[in-house]
């Protein structure tokens, strides 16, 4: 899988999952776009890295929940580039793991869910609405949205997450259904819990090994394990897939359709 001349932004870019996907695309020679929110240092890092593995890097400061600050990123996109192939929506709203403190469903209210809500569905949306005329200049493209196997399995009920993950889920099976007309394939990967992350440190290791012991493959995902199927979706050997869900968790959820 090459991305040689192809131009991909990856939001949250600066670390964990993001960063992972963002060196993988970088070492098939993509231009990658690593948005941030605020770190620039570690950002910079991802650039760097991007650049020793044979690719073409730009970090871009924008708060992706904010409709002004992604289309100036778009712009800056448009500017250095020209061109747009692939969207991969990582970011999302802070989040803890952790199953001990987490908040039951009296005890939520519907401003934590707002939050999430914002941070997929909203961050995604701003983000599509911006990408689409790059992409449709050459009636082709791919979106890739990071939602979570806990929309088919929700083991632990982060009814807020959760639920904000399963909407994203919904959009972008929706989009995929208008926008194959116009040659852009949009699908999701949902991976089981990543391991170490910002997210996931506060997971209990009782937890973890709960998981591994259930995983069919015997371990939990590491963030460059996300990252190939993401490069998949992304390439012409997927061309003809669009409006699906990978899970990608060690074989945690199996699903027939």
């Amino acid at each position: 899988m090459k991305f040689s001349n192809h131009t991909v932004l990856v939001t949250g870019a600066s670390r964990g999952i993001g960063a992972a996907i963002a060196q993988a695309f970088a070492a098939e020679g993509a231009f990658v776009v690593v948005n941030y929110l605020r770190n620039h240092d570690a950002a910079a890092q991802v650039v760097a890295a991007c650049e020793a593995q044979g690719g073409g890097a730009l970090a871009i400061a924008a708060d992706v929940t904010c409709a002004a600050q992604v289309a100036d990123m778009m712009q800056q996109i448009e500017a250095a580039t020209g061109r747009l192939d692939v969207v991969v929506n990582n970011a999302f709203a802070p989040y803890r793991f952790d199953p001990d403190q987490r908040q039951r469903f009296w005890e939520t209210s519907w401003s934590a869910y707002q939050t999430q809500f914002d941070g997929a569905v909203n961050a995604c949306y701003n983000v599509c609405q911006a990408a689409l005329p790059l992409m449709r200049r050459r009636a082709r493209g791919s979106i890739i949205n990071l939602v979570s196997d806990l929309i088919a399995r929700p083991a632990v009920a982060y009814h807020d997450y959760i639920t904000a993950k399963a909407a994203l889920t919904g959009f972008s099976r929706t989009l995929a259904a208008e926008l194959g007309a116009l040659g852009i394939r949009v699908n999701c990967v949902a991976p089981g819990l990543v391991y170490p992350t910002d997210a996931s440190q506060h997971t209990p290791e009782a937890v973890r090994h709960a998981l591994t012991a259930q995983t069919p493959l015997g371990r939990l995902a590491r963030a460059a394990d996300i990252a190939g199927p993401v490069l998949f979706l992304a390439s012409a050997w997927s061309e003809f897939v669009t409006g699906q869900t990978l899970y990608v968790d060690g074989g945690l959820v199996m699903q027939d359709h």
